[in-house]
């Protein structure tokens, strides 16, 4: 894989307010959260960005941060006000987000594509009118019942995936110099290949809508 832009713009997906802070759907929100930290962001409701935003140094690169605040289905009004303003290419952009199709755990890093059925990526891909932007997908698992997914999203892992969860992350955060710097196709070997690891070790605000 070729050398790709570096990234600019890093958007968490989740929900706001204190009711959805622990739930699967808010995965985005809490890895930002943390890059955000280590990058010495302050981030702040910026009414123009319809979110949380910030911007700081991350492993030598100048980042925004971005968590919409429009709740999930309406994500892309957001991620377009920031990336218009500061003339951010979609390419430069990497969406954090739960992913249903992978276990708990796992991480896959991509771009472009279809948007899974994802509320928040649909809404993205609309606003930007591409799907040629960066995804970084946190595993959650599936309920294994279609028709219990909304409900599944809306609420906190089991202890068990959460620790999962979370150890997802900390690679994400590790990887997180590959990515910034657009060597993606290094970043997707080490990402991809901690999971297979993992895999192996175990075998032995208003007007939208939360989901």
């Amino acid at each position: 894989m070729s050398q790709a832009k570096p990234i600019r713009l890093i958007v968490g997906l989740g929900n706001p307010g204190s009711e959805y802070a622990a739930t699967r759907h808010n995965a985005g929100f809490w890895l930002v959260d943390t890059l955000a930290r280590e990058a010495g962001a302050n981030l702040r409701l910026d009414s123009k960005f319809h979110g949380l935003a910030g911007r700081g140094r991350l492993h030598g690169q100048d980042v925004w941060f971005l968590e919409p605040q429009t709740y999930m289905n309406r994500s892309g009004l957001a991620v377009v006000a920031l990336a218009q303003f500061y003339k951010i290419l979609p390419d430069e952009i990497l969406v954090i987000h739960d992913e249903l199709d992978i276990a708990p755990g796992q991480l896959k890093l991509k771009q472009g594509g279809g948007n899974g059925g994802h509320n928040g990526l649909k809404d993205i891909q609309s606003h930007l009118s591409t799907p040629h932007f960066w995804r970084l997908r946190v595993g959650i698992g599936h309920p294994g019942n279609k028709a219990e997914v909304a409900s599944f999203v809306l609420k906190p892992p089991r202890r068990e995936e959460q620790q999962l969860i979370d150890e997802a992350l900390l690679r994400a955060e590790k990887g997180m110099p590959l990515l910034l710097a657009g060597d993606m196709g290094k970043a997707m070997a080490q990402l991809h290949t901690d999971d297979a690891k993992k895999r192996a070790h175990k075998a032995a605000p208003t007007g939208g809508e939360p989901v």
